[in-house]
């Protein structure tokens, strides 16, 4: 097996490190601070090719595949968790949902402006009252002619307001019914079609959060995903590949973590000599060096079998669910490192641990992708 980045994966890491250095970091505090979320920033990486990375050329996309993405997404992640959550829902969710599902009329008009930052993409699944319960959702399409009528909610949606288009699962049939749901693409304008900003998150604070709210949105039937009903099974698919994206964000968020310790620990004195120095100190970098490639592995490993299109399901949830505990041990540890000055947003170690807990819970929790392994080992 070669562990050998490629030379694609190379020129995007110094791409996006470049990027970072130049776009992100000078303004990432302030825009925790504001909770502002950097519209032109993220037009900026599209132009660059990081808002479609693995959608093929021929759709506008940059023709990757998921060792690119994966490799993009540790970078941003070592610099602002924020900024790679916008990037990683762009791309894996509603991008994602019209490439592997949409008809080829609908790549052709939504996916060119996806991938190059034209349009920000937003993705609705979660509703203020079923998270992890999403066959219990609320949120209806009633067919009226030609058209679907929606009413209902969506919460916790990223670019909920921003978004110039929006992928949402609805109920098109009964409660609790796996083949009741459909996934609709819903443009930013429609009528009855709002949403409200969630603000004073704990962190990935540059990513605008929202909640989606339909008030007798009138939507062509040509804005169906794929076949009517056939909106959860979708869905599932792309939370599968969705989840690589969490897991290498959270890759990138524990090495920023990592990374910032050690320089901290290097150029910190006590007692005389640099903390690096001190068994205690010294372990605890030891320790989140180790789970960090381990983590690092699992996501590429997800993504292998991602690319060559083998199931994934059990090695995403791997991924998702060892690197964001990773994530937020890294950031936890961080701020321990940095002691009281850790404790302060003068220092990187706080942001690092608030923006890691959000990957612990976004594109399912910890305690779903337990179920998802478990369910995964015990087949028969």
């Amino acid at each position: 097996m070669n562990f050998d980045l490629n030379e694609n994966q190379k020129m995007i890491a110094q791409m996006v490190r470049d990027f970072a250095e130049k776009e992100i970091r000078p303004n990432l505090n302030q825009w925790d601070k504001d909770e502002y979320f950097p519209v032109e920033t993220m037009k900026k990486m599209g132009e660059l090719g990081l808002l479609g990375i693995y959608i093929p050329e021929q759709y506008g996309g940059s023709g990757f595949t998921y060792d690119e993405y994966v490799t993009a997404l540790i970078e941003l992640g070592k610099v602002c968790g924020g900024v790679g959550l916008s990037v990683a829902a762009h791309n894996s969710l509603c991008t994602g949902h019209i490439y592997y599902h949409g008809s080829e009329e609908q790549k052709m008009k939504y996916l060119p402006k996806l991938a190059s930052g034209e349009f920000i993409g937003a993705w609705g699944l979660t509703e203020p009252n079923t998270g992890s319960d999403a066959m219990r959702m609320k949120t209806t399409a009633v067919r009226d002619g030609d058209d679907w009528i929606i009413n209902g909610a969506k919460n916790w949606i990223t670019h909920g307001l921003s978004g110039d288009v929006a992928v949402v699962l609805v109920r098109t049939g009964e409660e609790l019914d796996s083949n009741g749901i459909t996934a609709f693409i819903i443009e930013k304008g429609m009528p009855g079609f709002s949403a409200v900003k969630i603000g004073d998150k704990l962190g990935v604070r540059a990513s605008e959060t929202a909640e989606l709210i339909f008030e007798n949105v009138r939507v062509p039937n040509a804005n169906v995903i794929g076949e009517v009903g056939q909106g959860f099974k979708q869905a599932m698919q792309i939370l599968d590949g969705g989840r690589i994206s969490i897991a290498a964000l959270s890759c990138g968020v524990a090495r920023g973590a990592y990374e910032a310790s050690v320089k901290y620990a290097k150029e910190r004195e006590q007692f005389g000599k640099p903390i690096s120095h001190f068994q205690a100190i010294a372990f605890k970098l030891a320790d989140m060096a180790t789970e960090v490639e381990a983590a690092e592995l699992l996501t590429f490993q997800a993504a292998y079998l991602k690319n060559t299109k083998q199931s994934m399901t059990r090695q995403g949830a791997y991924a998702k669910y060892y690197a964001s505990e990773v994530a937020v041990r890294c950031g936890n540890e961080a701020v321990q490192i940095m002691g009281g000055y850790g404790y302060t947003r003068e220092y990187p170690a706080e942001k690092f641990l608030r923006d890691a807990k959000l990957m612990t819970i976004g594109e399912g929790t910890s305690e779903i992708q337990k179920v998802v392994i478990s369910r995964e080992i015990l087949k028969s």
